[in-house]
């Protein structure tokens, strides 16, 4: 049997690049389809495909994939990027403040639980902050889910999505300031240019690209083309500037779509961004996402280390369940509004595990690891 598992394996790396193509556009046509025949989420479906085909089980693709990984990132960007352009703006800005708040809260308290879990199992208090910022962020997995039920403008999903943006600029902060301190020492100095950094580039975004991305879509709003292609470029822009100071590109990706939100209202060429990032994608970050799942380190992990894998997962769930039931309650939203935004404040996929990937290879004067390999597999 692992002789024919492992021929089958070679095989599949072996075909030739196009067959690969052909296999995955056949997972983004058959997987959606026969999750909804399971009842279970597409999303779902297509991170259990991402396991079953990618290095971890046939090795279709293998590790070096640098046409699907552009492929993903750009899915990832464009998942941030149209929900910044459904957004309604008129009810985003009466809700701003919520969502400040709500973001306050979901970050904070699994940041805060988080450290605890760090120092109650051996972890120094820089790795214990570490722990709890990798647990305060959350990656927005469900919303093509909200997109496709057509709840986007609902409040408390808008709400969410703020919050999002605002979780995961100040976790990656956190973060960005704990690998400093960790590296060279304290500096109230790299600190305080850092925070001017990100002020600067949430303020040119929303009141300087908005400005120019509108000005030069009005000038090819005729030539449907080009309006896509500027609409990407902006996107590209706004993502790049955001990792060049250390924050996650969907953060820029998200900023960038609510900047030209208005701009792109009732535009043919927003609808097939949003058929092309839906069809093609999107799907595909989602399989890569499900690419970085190793079902046998996952239960080697459970085995050996299972009180800290526990305690991980505990803490994220119970965390941002608080956080959502605080929020949801002072902004009197139902039971039901509730569990929604804590389950779509749950997944950590994306910044998260970009983080404990840096987390993991930062190491101090003497050498010493940030966190250790059973961090890794818990987180």
């Amino acid at each position: 049997m692992t002789d024919r598992w492992q021929w089958l394996r070679e095989y599949a790396l072996s075909l030739p690049l196009l067959a690969k193509f052909a296999i995955g556009l056949a997972l983004i046509v058959v997987v959606p389809s026969l999750s909804r025949r399971l009842r279970i989420p597409a999303v779902v479906g297509l991170l259990v495909a991402g396991v079953l085909f990618g290095p971890y089980g046939l090795d279709v693709i293998g590790k070096n994939r640098p046409i699907a990984g552009f492929f993903a990132e750009l899915g990832k960007l464009l998942l941030m990027f149209m929900a910044g352009l459904e957004v309604d703006l008129a009810l985003f800005r009466r809700v701003k403040t919520r969502s400040i708040s709500f973001g306050a809260i979901t970050t904070f308290i699994p940041l805060l639980l988080g450290m605890a879990v760090g120092l109650i199992f051996g972890y120094a208090a820089v790795a214990a902050v570490v722990i709890g910022s990798l647990l305060a962020s959350h990656t927005l997995l469900a919303s093509s889910v909200v997109s496709r039920l057509g709840l986007t403008r609902l409040e408390p999903i808008t709400v969410v999505y703020g919050a999002t943006v605002f979780s995961d600029t100040c976790s990656l902060i956190v973060f960005a300031i704990c690998v400093s301190t960790f590296q060279r020492g304290f500096s109230i100095s790299g600190i305080s240019i850092q925070l001017l950094e990100i002020a600067a580039f949430v303020l040119f975004v929303l009141f300087g690209l908005s400005r120019v991305g509108a000005y030069v879509l009005a000038k090819v709003e005729k030539d449907e083309s080009a309006y896509f292609a500027v609409m990407v470029a902006i996107l590209a822009v706004a993502a790049v500037l955001a990792e060049a100071i250390q924050l996650p590109g969907i953060v820029g990706a998200f900023l960038s779509g609510l900047a030209l939100n208005a701009a792109t209202q009732g535009k043919p060429a927003k609808e097939e961004l949003r058929f092309v990032g839906n069809t093609l994608f999107i799907p595909i970050f989602f399989i890569t996402t499900g690419f970085l799942i190793n079902p046998r380190s996952l239960v080697d992990s459970l085995r050996s280390d299972f009180p800290l894998v526990a305690a991980i997962i505990g803490v994220l769930v119970v965390g941002k369940y608080i956080a959502a039931e605080i929020a949801g309650r002072r902004f009197h939203y139902t039971r039901d509004e509730r569990l929604t935004i804590w389950s779509l404040t749950l997944p950590q996929v994306a910044a998260t595990l970009a983080a404990t990937l840096v987390a993991f290879d930062t190491f101090d004067a003497s050498h010493q690891r940030l966190i250790d390999s059973r961090m890794l597999m818990s987180c």
